[in-house]
């Protein structure tokens, strides 16, 4: 029973409910990561295929959206990485934290250009707005997950 006890403490402290099967970290990358993925494929069907850049780099329409080869391709690895990170609860808040704050530069990046990113990736109004709501949950629940406060504890304990 005592053992019972301490893997419920051991789940409470990694952000998991007793019984739970992932933590709030973990089915956002998940789920985030899966939803990128299929966007990404979809944008090869459907939306832009082609790999040019410069300057005011253009796309092809998919939904609301603009996407281009290189725009696809950031979905795809963006939304691998987050599947990758979803596999620990640990790693699950590192990944969503890493993610928002990339995906916050990006949101900067695009208000400022207004109309590409680095000259390779093709983005508009939705997507700015698009990544900023992403930016903010993944940042949202990296926190709330203990992801800043539970390494600053962590590292206190060990002095």
């Amino acid at each position: 029973m005592e053992a019972a006890q301490g893997s419920g403490a051991d789940a409470r402290r990694e952000g998991a409910k007793e019984g739970a099967g992932r933590t709030l970290a973990q089915a956002f990358c998940l789920v985030t990561g899966l939803v990128l993925v299929a966007v990404g494929v979809l944008g090869f069907l459907f939306g832009g295929n082609d790999f040019t850049t410069g300057p005011g780099v253009s796309g092809e329409p998919f939904i609301v959206f603009e996407v281009n080869g290189w725009h696809n391709i950031v979905h795809l690895a963006t939304g691998a990485f987050l599947l990758l990170m979803a596999a620990k609860p640990a790693t699950a808040i590192t990944g969503a934290l890493i993610f928002g704050v990339v995906y916050l530069a990006v949101t900067v990046l695009g208000f400022i250009d207004g109309d590409d990113l680095l000259t390779l990736a093709p983005v508009n109004t939705p997507d700015n707005f698009l990544h900023l709501a992403l930016a903010v949950v993944a940042i949202l629940i990296g926190v709330s997950a203990g992801g800043l406060v539970g390494s600053a504890r962590r590292g206190s304990q060990a002095t």
